[in-house]
């Protein structure tokens, strides 16, 4: 450009609308014709095709493309860049070990971590830890046994063949049990055993009862203590229930001695009438006298077979 108004004189003052002002005009400023340009004779014409200008890249690789094409880039990404230099290349530079294997696979490089191992490893320790407890359950016992003089828990012969005191007392403290036989009986009282089903030795049982003023009598020694018991009693009835008076040491209890017929047998039936019946009485230490009697108002239709004691 030579010296003189040849159009603008900074690339700020070309303005590509300058040929529709006067100055613009007076100044050559002209409208864009078909060849491509416009604004000011030999002014700074930035305007360029879209795809001529590649930003970022040296003034001296600049290449005009064709409208839609792209430029060839300097590399492919994920091929070596002439402009890069890795790290290996460099005096003293190298890649980490840790980074020259692959975590897992494969081709000679570093597997995933051994489960096995850690299998076995753990099982080890439980078992270290089971024979540890059982060592010291077995030094325990061991101490305890010398702290006890060395007695072994399990009895003797002899101690296990000695009869135990509370055995012997029971034995001794046994309640008495008497069959029909063995009672004493009132006038017009007899025993007999044509009725099957008795529980006293012979099938022996008491029969006349059912008179009024009939008596039987069981004398009891050796009582151990004075107390409370129970006075049991089997009898037999023809499917009808039936009672009788109980008097214990010469004083009648304020409730009779019940015979129902509990087996709801059918009437008549004496065989299969058997059954038993208890009535609570007071002892005294040593011996006492139990009287069962048909009394005035008493039912007493009714075989008696055996008397026995129990505790209350």
């Amino acid at each position: 450009m030579t010296s003189g108004n040849n159009g603008a004189s900074t690339p700020e003052d070309d303005d590509p609308f300058g040929y529709l002002y006067a100055d613009g005009q007076a100044n050559g400023a002209q409208p864009p014709s078909g060849g491509g340009g416009y604004g000011y004779p030999g002014s700074v014409n930035r305007v360029r095709a879209v795809g001529q200008r590649q930003y970022g890249q040296p003034a001296q690789a600049q290449q005009t493309a064709a409208y839609g094409q792209v430029p060839q880039q300097q590399g492919t990404y994920g091929q070596p860049n002439a402009h890069y230099a890795a790290p290996e290349t460099q005096p003293g530079g190298g890649v980490p070990t840790a980074l020259q294997q692959p975590a897992y696979g494969g081709g000679g490089g570093r597997r995933g971590p051994n489960t096995k191992g850690l299998l076995i490893g753990a099982v080890a320790v439980v078992a270290a830890v089971v024979i540890g407890i059982g060592v010291a359950m077995m030094n325990g016992n061991s101490n305890d046994d010398k702290a006890n003089g060395g007695s072994s828990s399990t009895p003797s012969t002899a101690q296990s063949s000695k009869p135990s005191q509370s055995a012997s007392s029971s034995a001794s403290a046994e309640l008495p049990k008497s069959d029909a036989k063995d009672l004493t009986l009132g006038p017009g009282l007899s025993t007999a055993s044509d009725v099957k089903g008795a529980k006293a030795a012979g099938g022996v049982y008491v029969t006349g009862f059912n008179t009024v003023g009939a008596t039987v009598t069981w004398s009891v020694s050796d009582i151990q203590k004075a107390g409370s018991y129970r006075l049991y009693v089997g009898y037999d009835i023809p499917g009808v229930d039936a009672n009788a008076t109980l008097s214990v040491n010469g004083k009648a209890n304020t409730q009779p001695l019940g015979m129902k017929n509990f087996t709801h047998m059918p009437q008549g039936d004496w065989e299969k009438g058997w059954q038993s019946t208890w009535a609570p009485v007071t002892l005294t230490k040593g011996n006492n006298t139990l009287e069962i009697s048909c009394g005035q108002g008493n039912q007493c239709n009714a075989f008696l077979d055996q008397v026995w004691l129990t505790k209350a």
